[in-house]
């Protein structure tokens, strides 16, 4: 049997880019490895769950509040106005998507990606067996790759995909804290200290009974565990049970190139997609999936290479800037704690705040409001240049 699509890897990238084709009607097989958790906040927009139609019922709380702490413990509340941001667990999300591609249509496939084969004709998207431990092969006119931030099939077949950087995260599960004047279960905290990362953020991120508390950082001497044990102590957690511990890389900047030019597209993590200074990756990746399935659709119909270019080039045109704008923030805010300071000494900014949560919401930068822009863009140079004390509220 030769199969339109192999899409390599589970979440939510790859899921949403075999659901997607298999309700187009295309013959799909989705492999992934099964068992594996990423790190991950859990933070959804309401905006991903209109466009992946992603029901309330997934939704393990809703966040009202984002609570933004500098390295000497100020901090800043963020109220979500007229709305919510869902949080949900990779550990039940993720096979959820997955399920929903084989009730679309998708034959599911579960193993350990090893390479592809051409030298038969077809591309032979060859792995190993989970079950039976065997190396089995699967035939198909085109591969999806979206295992991940070290993306195997990237590595094999994309050049560049090597040296993409990654930031390291590593989160704990806990046992949500049953009374305490420090954890509000309907607000996620971003913790800005050095202490914790050196050049990023720890986050305590509530998960209805469980709660998500972690860290990431692009050095690799920094102990992560520690880093974390240290975050979980000075946020008043470090008695709630722990359930589970994951640890995983994460990319900050997109490839330059998504497609091999013959029979293969990247999505998700393995493309580079997940937002700078944020970090936030499950809106991307399932977006990212989608545009891999749409070009994926314009090359079967067509059977030219080019159109498998169509994936990057939609996926850019709408999230480029919103890219450019956050890698930028990142670049002049996370360098050290002062800079830390003064950026959640912006925070308290009304203009801000408003602009801020409609990007994240809407995911796009709202044009709607010029002046608004030109004042944050004033204020942003002044609070770099130190024109504007660090205590400054």
């Amino acid at each position: 049997m030769v199969y339109d699509v192999v899409v390599v890897g589970g979440g939510p990238s790859g899921a949403t880019a075999a659901h997607d084709l298999a309700l187009s009607g295309h013959k799909v097989a989705l492999l992934d490895r099964e068992g594996r958790i990423k790190p991950c906040g859990g933070a959804i927009p309401p905006r991903l769950m209109q466009d992946f139609d992603i029901g309330e019922e997934q939704l393990l709380t809703k966040i009202t509040t984002a609570r933004m702490i500098s390295p000497t413990g100020r901090h800043v509340d963020i109220p979500v106005e007229n709305g919510f941001v869902g949080m949900v667990d990779r550990k039940d999300f993720d096979p959820w998507l997955r399920d929903r591609a084989v009730a679309a249509g998708a034959e599911r496939f579960t193993g350990t990606f090893l390479r592809i084969d051409r030298s038969r004709g077809w591309p032979r998207v060859v792995y190993r067996d989970k079950a039976s431990g065997e190396e089995s092969q699967i035939v198909t006119r085109l591969v999806i790759g979206a295992d991940g931030a070290k993306s195997r099939v990237a590595r094999g077949e994309v050049p560049g995909a090597d040296r993409i950087p990654l930031v390291f995260a590593y989160h704990e599960i806990i046992s949500a804290p049953m009374t305490s004047d420090h954890y509000d279960p309907e607000r996620c905290d971003v913790i800005y200290d050095g202490r914790i990362s050196p050049d990023f953020y720890g986050w305590v991120f509530p998960h209805g009974d469980t709660v998500s508390v972690g860290m990431g950082s692009e050095d690799a001497n920094v102990n992560l565990k520690q880093a974390t044990a240290d975050l979980r102590l000075s946020s008043h957690l470090a008695q709630c049970e722990t359930l589970r511990r994951e640890g995983a890389p994460i990319p900050l900047k997109p490839l330059e190139r998504w497609d091999n030019g013959k029979d293969l597209i990247l999505a998700g993590d393995a493309a580079g997609v997940v937002a700078p200074s944020s970090g936030e990756g499950i809106y991307y990746a399932m977006t990212g999936g989608r545009v891999a399935a749409s070009a994926a659709s314009a090359f079967l119909l067509s059977g030219k290479p080019s159109a498998l270019k169509l994936a990057r080039k939609l996926f850019m045109r709408e999230h480029k800037t919103v890219f450019r704008v956050l890698a930028s923030m990142q670049n002049a805010y996370y360098r050290s704690d002062s800079r830390r300071e003064r950026f959640v000494s912006l925070c308290h900014d009304i203009d801000v705040q408003r602009l801020t949560f409609e990007a994240y919401m809407n995911k796009k930068l709202v044009k709607a409001r010029p002046m608004a822009h030109l004042k944050i863009g004033f204020k942003n140079l002044r609070h770099l240049t130190g024109l504007v004390p660090e205590t400054h509220v």
